[in-house]
C-alpha cells in the first residue's frame, strides 16, 4: 500500500492502492477522515464490495492492531460485527483491514433523527434505545464495552443490529461480565450523549439492559452523577476543539489573527470571511457605530448575521487588546449553550483581527433566523395577556434550561431573545457566563429575570402573567 496516496482530508477519488497481497483496492467514497492518520473508505476489492478502513503515520501500528483485536474479540464472543475480511500491516507503509459493507444499512442515530421531534420517551425511541441498550447488555456479559458508545456505533441491516468501530473495544476478562462500575461508567458514557429530557426515563429504560445482563445492581444516583461527570468532561472537550482544526471545525492561525469555522459550511462561508466588513457595507445594517455594527448579509443563497466588534479608540484598544475578544467569547459560549442544549442561533464562524499577537477587530457570523424577537412576538399581548400556552412554555424552557446549567446571559432584553422554529433562541452572547458558585447564580439569573420583565409597563396585564409563571430563584 503506498501511504503517500494518502494526505489530506480528501485524498483525491477513486483512489487505487496496491495491497502487499497483490490485490488492488479500488476505493471510491471517503467515510470518514483523521488526516494522516486514518481514513475510512468505500470500495472494491476481489470484486466485492468492501469498507476499507487504511492506517498510517507513527501512530498506524497502534491503531491498527487495537482495531483488530476490538473485532475480533467481538466476532469471538459471538457478537454481531461486519465480517472481518483481510488486514495486513507493514512498518513502512501502514496497514489496512476490510470488512464486508452493509448496504443500505442505517446507523440507530439515523433512526433516533427521524423520531427526536416525537414526546420525550416515544414507542419509536424506545425501540431505538431498546435496540442499543440490549447490545451493550450483551457486550458487558461478555467482558467488553465499547469506550466511546453512542448511538452511531451500531448498524441495522436487513433488521440484525451490528456492533462497529472495534478500535474503541476494551475488555476485562473474555467471556464473563465486566464489573459493576466498568458497566456504569460506560452506560454513562451512554446516557451522556442523550437528550437531557430522558433522565427522567433512565430506570425504565434499563430494564432493557438488564434483561439482557442481570449480573449487577445498577444504582440509579451513582448512575446519574456518573453521567454528569461525563456529560461536563464532553463539553469541556468539544470547547477545546472549537479553537483547534478537527473534523468538526477549520481553525487557522497565523501572525495576522485567526479564523474558526464549522468545518460543514466552509465552502459557502469563505468568501464572506475574505471581506466581511465588504458585506456588511452591501447588507441590511441594524446597529453600527459604538462598540458593534450588526449586519444581515447575502451569500451562497442564504442569509446571514455579522456582528463586527468594533475598536472605538486606541484607549479602547489597550484595554482590549491582551484579552480574548468579545467575539471570541460569543464564539465559545454558544457552542458551549449547544452542548448543554440550551437553544442559541447557529454560530458559523469567527475572525479575529491580531497584530504582534494584540487582538484588533473582529467579526463574528451567525444564521439568520428571522426578524421576529420576544418583543414583537408579545406585542399583540401587552394588554390582555392572553399570551399562546405554546409560546408561554417555549419561554420557560428557556429559562429552565439556563438555571439547570447555571448559565447567565448579562443583558436578557426581549430583543436579544428571538422566536424561530417555534423556539427562542439567545443571542448577543458577549456577557453569557457560566457559574460555579450556586449563589453567584441566583443573583445573577434574577438580575437577568428582572431585565427581561422591564420590556413591559409593570403594571400591564402581560407584565403579571410573566412575573406570575416564569421560574425564579431566591437568595438565601
Amino acid at each position: 500500500m503506498n501511504s503517500s496516496l494518502l494526505q489530506g482530508r480528501s485524498p483525491s477519488l477513486p483512489l487505487t492502492l496496491g495491497l502487499h497481497t497483490g490485490d488492488k483496492l479500488v476505493i471510491t467514497q471517503w467515510l470518514r477522515v483523521l488526516p494522516g492518520q486514518r481514513y475510512v473508505g468505500r470500495g472494491t476489492w476481489q470484486g466485492r464490495s468492501v469498507l476499507a478502513k487504511l492506517f498510517v503515520g507513527t501512530k498506524a501500528q497502534r491503531h491498527f492492531q487495537r482495531e483488530l483485536t476490538g473485532v475480533q474479540s467481538l466476532a469471538q464472543q459471538q457478537l454481531n460485527t461486519p465480517q472481518l475480511l483481510a488486514s495486513d500491516f507493514d512498518a513502512a507503509f501502514g496497514g489496512w483491514i476490510l470488512f464486508e459493507y452493509l448496504a443500505d444499512a442505517q446507523s440507530l442515530e439515523q433512526q433516533w433523527q427521524q423520531h427526536a421531534a416525537e414526546p420525550m420517551l416515544s414507542t419509536a425511541q424506545e425501540k431505538v434505545l431498546a435496540q442499543a441498550l440490549t447490545s451493550i447488555a450483551r457486550m458487558h456479559a461478555q467482558g467488553l464495552w465499547q469506550k466511546d458508545i453512542h448511538l452511531d456505533n451500531f448498524l441495522l441491516h436487513n433488521q440484525q443490529l451490528y456492533i462497529i468501530d472495534g478500535g474503541a473495544i476494551a475488555q476485562q476478562t473474555l467471556g464473563q461480565p465486566i464489573n459493576q462500575e466498568a458497566a456504569l461508567k460506560n452506560l454513562a458514557v451512554f446516557f451522556a450523549q442523550l437528550p437531557r429530557a430522558l433522565e427522567a426515563h433512565v430506570h425504565d429504560l434499563l430494564t432493557h439492559y438488564m434483561q439482557t445482563n442481570a449480573t449487577h445492581a445498577l444504582p440509579l444516583q451513582e448512575l446519574h452523577s456518573k453521567t454528569q461527570q461525563v456529560r461536563d468532561w464532553r463539553v469541556k472537550d468539544y470547547l477545546k476543539k472549537t479553537a483547534r482544526d478537527c473534523s468538526l471545525f477549520s481553525v487557522r492561525k497565523n501572525s495576522r489573527g485567526i479564523t474558526a469555522v464549522q468545518r460543514s459550511y466552509v465552502a459557502e462561508i469563505e468568501p464572506l470571511l475574505a471581506n466581511p466588513d465588504q458585506f456588511i457595507e452591501q447588507g441590511h445594517i441594524y446597529k453600527t457605530g459604538g462598540a458593534a455594527t450588526v449586519a444581515r448579509v447575502e451569500q451562497g443563497n442564504k442569509s446571514w448575521i455579522i456582528k463586527r466588534y468594533n475598536i472605538k479608540s486606541f484607549s479602547h484598544w489597550l484595554k482590549r487588546c491582551w484579552r480574548p475578544t468579545r467575539a471570541w467569547h460569543s464564539w465559545q459560549a454558544a457552542h458551549r449553550l449547544q452542548q448543554l442544549e440550551i437553544p442559541v442561533a447557529n454560530t458559523i464562524a469567527v475572525k479575529e483581527q491580531r497584530t504582534l499577537g494584540l487582538r484588533r477587530t473582529a467579526w463574528l457570523v451567525t444564521e439568520y433566523c428571522g426578524e421576529q424577537d420576544l418583543i414583537a412576538r408579545f406585542q399583540p399581548y401587552i394588554d390582555n395577556a392572553q399570551v399562546p400556552e405554546a409560546d408561554l412554555t417555549a419561554l420557560q424552557l428557556l429559562l429552565n434550561s439556563m438555571i439547570r446549567e447555571k448559565i447567565s446571559h448579562g443583558d436578557l432584553k426581549g430583543h436579544n431573545i428571538l422566536w424561530h422554529n417555534d423556539r427562542c433562541l439567545l443571542i448577543d452572547l458577549d456577557a453569557v457566563r457560566a457559574h460555579s458558585s450556586p449563589r453567584s447564580f441566583v443573583r445573577a439569573f434574577s438580575r437577568d429575570r428582572a431585565r427581561l420583565l422591564r420590556n413591559w409597563p409593570q403594571e400591564s396585564p402581560l407584565y403579571k402573567l410573566l412575573d406570575q409563571h416564569l421560574p425564579q430563584l431566591l437568595d438565601n
